[in-house]
């Protein structure tokens, strides 16, 4: 039984969602039973361009089909929570995609509903089960660079509104911060674990959203210097320094091919592990694996973990909204002044 298929269904049926789903087909013991999208033509296109077994025109007859095991959530950040929490309550196993919620009380109730209903449940943070981060997890914990002290990653690109309104909607969760500027956190995080302190600096939009973001986090022994932005480009290497070397990730080091090892300033070694597909393929394998084996979480990318890297994301974005509320009374104060002393 170790062995049968694993039946998915796929709520959101965007980019991402498409390339998830080229990579489910690489899986030899995976099968994409249904999709859904509220546009039932986008649904039987996408259905059709995958093999899937049946469209809808609603998520919740995808969460009724007693055939779908697990349901891989693609739909825009600020319905992750509700939809999880529904789908879990129908007995689905959920794949979430990043971040799982747009606040820590959100992540919690997910959580909680994982386990009262003793169903499977993680967040969809693909790079920690990609080769070359796995890799470089087992060299840092061995000793291959000392004692890590600091950690320097980005995630960037330049975003068009135009094209892309989600991104730029502060209702649907867009932002550097909640977009990409978790995956930066997530490395920093996985090595250094939880911060002592957060500093974190947004540059804000018109909507109300950070149109980039830089975090410095701050441990008892060590830094991480974090960037993200929806507004420019950046190198997208990853940088991991200790007391006896450092390791650079291959751009872009979140789907990194490879890595480099580093001694005394000189490259020691380059290390080259190719991901399978466009990389998801490595998630979808932790997730059937967790089924499989009658597991509700990830032992590499825990509830624990989850709820953990929510609470840092919540700091900052507490922070960098703080800073706009003062911003915006700072103009008003100063809009005022303006008409009562004209």
């Amino acid at each position: 039984m170790k062995n049968r298929s694993i039946k998915w269904g796929i709520v959101g049926l965007g980019n991402i969602a498409s390339q998830f789903a080229s990579d489910l087909l690489l899986i030899e013991n995976a099968e994409l039973t249904a999709v859904a999208s509220r546009d039932f033509s986008k649904a039987e296109e996408f259905g059709g361009k995958f093999n899937a077994l049946r469209m809808y025109n609603s998520y919740d007859l995808l969460f009724e089909d007693p055939e779908v095991e697990i349901v891989y959530i693609a739909t825009p950040h600020n319905s992750h929570a509700e939809l999880s929490i529904k789908a879990l309550e129908k007995g689905k196993h959920v794949l979430c995609e990043k971040p799982m919620a747009l606040s820590y009380k959100d992540a919690e109730r997910m959580i909680e509903a994982s386990k009262k209903h003793n169903t499977f449940f993680m967040e969809a943070f693909w790079t920690r089960f990609i080769p070359s981060v796995q890799d470089v997890l087992q060299k840092i914990n061995k000793g291959a660079i000392g004692k890590v002290n600091y950690i320097k990653a980005d995630f960037a690109f330049h975003g068009s509104e135009k094209e892309n309104k989600r991104l730029f909607d502060k209702e649907l969760g867009g932002g550097a911060l909640f977009d990409i500027g978790v995956y930066p956190l997530f490395l920093s995080y996985i090595i250094l674990g939880n911060p002592k302190e957060i500093l974190a600096k947004a540059v804000k939009h018109k909507n109300d959203i950070d149109l980039q973001t830089s975090m410095i986090l701050q441990y008892e022994s060590g830094q991480s210097v974090l960037h993200a932005s929806i507004v420019s480009e950046s190198d997208m290497k990853a940088v991991i320094s200790g007391t006896e070397g450092r390791i650079e990730l291959n751009a872009p080091w979140f789907v990194a091919d490879g890595y480099s090892l580093f001694k005394n300033e000189e490259k020691e070694a380059t290390f080259t592990l190719p991901i399978l597909g466009k990389g998801y393929s490595h998630e979808i394998i932790e997730c059937q694996n967790c089924i499989l084996n009658n597991e509700i979480e990830s032992k590499l990318w825990s509830h624990q973990n989850c709820l953990e890297l929510s609470s840092i994301v919540e700091v900052i974005k507490n922070q960098i909204m703080s800073a706009f509320l003062e911003l915006n009374y700072f103009f008003v104060i100063k809009y005022l002044q303006l008409i009562i002393f004209h």
